[in-house]
């Protein structure tokens, strides 16, 4: 039988920090565990990722009342992921905001996505009972979309695929300050198994060209000045090209996902293996380069019972 996932076993209380990346603008991290992101505007709350369930929601929640009292108004997911949305009820928000695509993955995959977080990070489902059910947005957009918070504007985009097919970003032009969800992460492995490898490059190439003063990326803490962003935006370029390369190379020449497996290791364990969830997130990413390498342009839907399967193959 093979071994368990190695986030079966993180039952580790992680350090919530809450930082502020910019004039009203905060960023709640935890040790690489999901971020969130508070906009406050002149009269109401925008929250960026809503936690994974309503439960930890509430330490979010917390947080913003020691900041402000404006009540929450609206709440940006960047992306489908379970451990990102589904404590969406517990902010009350009037507009809960996603990308079209985005959206479509919450109908294509949603449940899928939350069963298999669910048994193999089980930490992060605190309070699971609590949740209502899967988080629909009550708007979404194709490309772009602007939110007026009072006179802050807040810029939302679909700038291109990378952790996601739907990943939106959040630009806040005041203070010049960007909310990547998982497109950016600092000191946390990238998970890649929804995936795209070969677009990933370009969508962080975009991030860069704003040349943003600071960001809250999805893991990791908070990047403040332009060295630490770009600093952040290469290291994530490379865990990325550095997963995929070895993949690519094992496929081309026929090999299997074992041997693919093991390259992948030989290349990423010497720069990250001291990086938050790495060790979580390693098979589903050998999976997915794996795949996109040998021409299955979209992700697979992960399930339970597809998660073990590929798990036991790369035990050998």
């Amino acid at each position: 039988m093979a071994k368990a996932f190695a986030s079966q076993g993180d039952m580790t209380e992680k350090k919530i920090t809450f930082d502020e990346v910019g004039r009203d603008l905060w960023a709640f991290t935890a040790e690489g565990d999901p971020n969130s992101g508070i906009i406050i505007g002149d009269d109401s709350v925008m929250v960026v990722e809503a936690q994974a369930t309503p439960r930890l929601a509430e330490k979010v929640i917390e947080r913003v009342r020691s900041v402000t009292d404006k009540p929450i108004s609206h709440l940006v997911l960047t992306h489908y992921h379970a451990v990102r949305v589904l404590g969406a009820s517990a902010y009350g928000a009037d507009q809960i905001i996603m990308s079209d695509a985005a959206r479509g993955m919450v109908a294509e995959r949603g449940q899928e996505d939350w069963d298999s977080e669910f048994q193999r990070f089980p930490r992060l489902f605190e309070g699971h009972e609590s949740i209502p059910g899967l988080t629909w947005p009550t708007t979404t957009f194709s490309d772009a979309m602007t939110v007026y918070l009072g006179n802050r504007r807040v810029d939302i985009r679909h700038i291109g695929r990378a952790h996601t097919a739907g990943d939106a970003i959040i630009h806040v032009p005041d203070e010049n300050v960007m909310f990547t969800g998982d497109i950016v992460e600092d000191h946390s492995a990238c998970y890649c198994g929804d995936g795209y490898f070969r677009d990933w490059g370009s969508t962080l190439d975009r991030i860069k060209a704003y040349g943003v003063d600071a960001i809250a990326p999805g893991r990791g803490g908070a990047l403040i000045g332009q060295e630490a962003v770009n600093r952040a935006i290469e290291s994530t370029r490379d865990f990325v090209h550095s997963t995929y390369a070895p993949a690519a190379r094992v496929a081309a020449r026929g090999g299997d996902l074992k041997e693919a497996w093991d390259a992948v290791r030989a290349e990423c364990d010497p720069k990250f293996a001291d990086y938050a969830i790495y060790e979580h997130c390693l098979p589903f990413n050998v999976a997915r380069a794996f795949d996109e390498a040998r021409g299955i342009a979209h992700p697979r839907i992960w399930t339970d019972k597809l998660d073990l399967e590929m798990w036991e193959a790369l035990q050998g």
